[in-house]
Parts: C-alpha cells; structure tokens; sequence
C-alpha cells in the first residue's frame, strides 16, 4: 500500500504543470503585459486577455501574477516601460501595442520570450524569421492582409457613390506607413477613386489635417491603423463629427467612442489569441516553435447615431451586413 502511494504520488506530480509547480514554490509566474493606450481605455481588453487566461488554467492572482505597463498612447514611453518590465523578471512580455511597441520590446530583450500583436508582417518588419517557424524570442499574431485597406475603402465608396477624393490620415513615425499607403492606392486605383494621404503624428497635425480635408472639400476619411489614432479616437470621432466626414476606422471602439464605421478582426478574440501563447509559453513551449497566427473572424460596426449626426444615410443591405450596430 505504500508502494502504490508513493506511485500515486509521483504520479500526479509528474502531471503538475509548470505554472502549478511556481504555485507550490510560492514563486508565481510573472506576465508583463504592456499596452498601448491608457489602463482605463484598455479594460475591454484586458478583460478578454485574462479571460483567454483562465480558460488555460491560468488565474491572476491564484497560479500568475500581471505586470501592467500602460503607454497612454505615447510611443516614446515604450523603452521606459519595457525597461521595467524586464527589471521586474517577467517570464513573458505581451506586447499588446502595434508596430512600435513590439519593435521597441524585441530591440530590448532578445532571452525574455514575447508575445505580440502586430498589424504589420512580422517577416517584412524582422520581427520573425517566418512564419511558421519564427526563429527567435517573439511569436504571436498578425493582423496584417492588403485586403482589410481594401474593404475599408469600398466601404467608403459604398457611402459616398458620387464619387471624390478620399482622405488618409497616416502616422508617418509608424513603420508600416509606407506599406499600408501602398495598398490604399492600389484599392483605390482599382474602385476608380483617389486616394490623399495627409500625414499626422501629434495632435496639431491631426486639426491641420482636418482643416486640409474641409478646405478640399473630401468626400470621405480612412483612418490608418496606428496606436497613436487609437488612443486618440474621441478626437477624431468628434472631428469627423464637426466636419460631417464619414470614416473608416480600424477598430470596433473607435466606433463605440463615436467613430462611424469599423471593419476589423474581433480585438477580444486577438487577446484571446495572446493569452493561449501565453500558456503555452509558461507550460515550456518555445516562441521560435509556435507559428505566427492571424485571425479568421472579422467584424462590420456602425454607428448609426453618428450618421444621423453627419446627415449620412446608411443604405439598409449595409446596415444587414453589420455584425455590430451602435445606435
């Protein structure tokens, strides 16, 4: 009977995993999770993130512990806070930030493994070396594909059917500015529209930039992917607002923060996807052996309030197409 003890012991406490061990040792795993906007702006986020978590047995609190660093939309304070977070001994970085945030954490730390979200090919970028096989210390998803521009642009076409020039507003410091301008141009090319890029990277340009579209009198505004936009996006919703501007946006909340229409991946599904990476990283997995992932779901939002504001009618078959409708 002794025997088949010890035997049931051993047994169980070669099934344990990691996170459960750092648990009995008392020594919690630590995640540091780094944003890019604001902690009160990121709570929907964050929610989906530990959500994603515990579905993996992973509890904060409990088995891990979070460090959260927040960049209020800045990305000069991405060094800073990745320097603490590599102080702090984390086992993992979430580099939930964009383009400039996951090059600021893969240039600071090439041991601590790191998890990303990134709307740019991670190859192109050399953040991986490919995308099954990343190579390094930084797995995790990427949302970039020429064709999201595209639907964004023939949403706006669909809106303004007379025609005109359709502004872009690009964050030149953004790494990705040149090729997101790129594939702006080649759908536009091919809907029979033009396409303006105004180029904005602090809050004086952005009023610049909106004065330029009025003065030109553009029919319409698509809002690039950049973190700084985002955590920015009352001010531009309210801009759109005051200059009766439809716009595309990259994200379900700009259209929750007023913003009139969205087309991307679901955002708490993305977090969902970095939060699984997490496990597994924790459980012993390489991120040079996890294969960069991208989403399958992408969501249509509409902000009906924000038409009626503009004088904009949506035509009801887009209205029907709309996963999410803000009324």
């Amino acid at each position: 009977m002794k025997w088949r003890g010890l035997i049931a012991l051993f047994g169980v406490a070669a099934v344990v995993s990691p996170c459960a061990a750092y648990a009995q040792k008392g020594a919690l795993p630590t995640i540091g999770y780094l944003g890019f906007d604001s902690a009160d702006k990121s709570k929907d986020l964050l929610v989906a993130f530990r959500d994603g978590l515990r579905t993996k047995g992973l509890v904060e609190g409990q088995n891990v512990t979070i460090e959260y660093r927040f960049a209020d939309g800045r990305y000069d304070r991405f060094p800073e806070l990745i320097a603490d977070l590599i102080q702090d001994r984390v086992r993992v970085i979430v580099a939930a930030t964009g383009t400039n945030g996951v090059l600021a954490t893969t240039k600071a730390t090439k041991t601590i493994p790191i998890v990303f979200a990134i709307a740019m090919d991670p190859v192109l970028l050399g953040v991986v070396s490919s995308l099954n096989r990343p190579g390094g210390n930084a797995t995790g998803v990427s949302m970039y594909t020429p064709q999201l521009t595209a639907k964004r642009l023939e949403l706006l076409a669909e809106l303004t059917p007379g025609g005109g020039t359709i502004a872009m507003l690009v964050n030149p410091t953004n790494p990705n500015a040149n090729v997101v301008v790129s594939d702006a141009e080649a759908a536009a090319k091919s809907l029979g529209r033009q396409i303006h890029v105004l180029k904005a990277s602090t809050d004086e340009q952005i009023s610049a930039a909106f004065g330029e579209i009025r003065n030109r009198k553009h029919a319409a505004l698509l809002v690039s992917p950049d973190a700084f936009y985002i955590a920015r996006r009352e001010q531009l919703a309210a801009l759109c607002e005051q200059y009766r501007i439809p716009a595309t946006y990259e994200w379900s909340f700009f259209v929750k923060s007023g913003g009139l229409m969205s087309y991307s991946p679901r955002i708490t599904d993305v977090q969902r996807q970095l939060a699984d990476y997490t496990a597994k990283i924790l459980s012993g997995a390489r991120p040079a052996d996890l294969p960069i992932e991208q989403p399958t779901r992408f969501e249509l939002a509409i902000n009906i309030k924000t038409a009626k504001n503009i004088g904009l009618t949506i035509p009801p078959y887009l209205l029907a197409r709309a996963d999410e409708v803000i009324e």
